[in-house]
């Protein structure tokens, strides 16, 4: 048991250039576009998620793995165990878990998607 890349995202002064610039980089197609966010990728693979950040925050880096486990309880305790901390319950509901690997890299672990 574990977790699958689910997207690695991506802060854009401008989400829908960026996206649209990488995804003829990439070949890869438009999977979803939402105030502010857009989702680039192939059907069932990883994706790139850029979202409206205005400016670079000092205190995080501008990209970030997101992960989608299977089991989000049994694969926090994992990670936790392996050195992982919590950084902060993430927007939308606490729908995200925000983590930090033993160097201090932020990512995330959803406990729901859009798909």
């Amino acid at each position: 048991m574990g977790s699958r890349w689910y997207s690695v995202v991506v802060d854009a002064m401008d989400p829908n250039r960026l996206a649209r610039w990488w995804a003829e980089v990439l070949d890869f197609r438009l999977l979803r576009e939402v105030a502010g966010e857009v989702v680039i990728g192939r059907d069932g693979g990883p994706r790139l998620l850029f979202t409206r950040a205005p400016a670079a925050r000092p205190d995080r880096g501008r990209l970030h793995i997101e992960l989608d486990p299977d089991d989000r309880d049994a694969e926090l305790e994992r990670l936790l165990d392996m050195g992982a901390r919590h950084v902060a319950a993430g927007p939308a509901g606490g729908a995200r878990i925000v983590l930090a690997d033993p160097e201090g890299n932020e990512f995330i672990i959803l406990t729901r998607h859009d798909g």
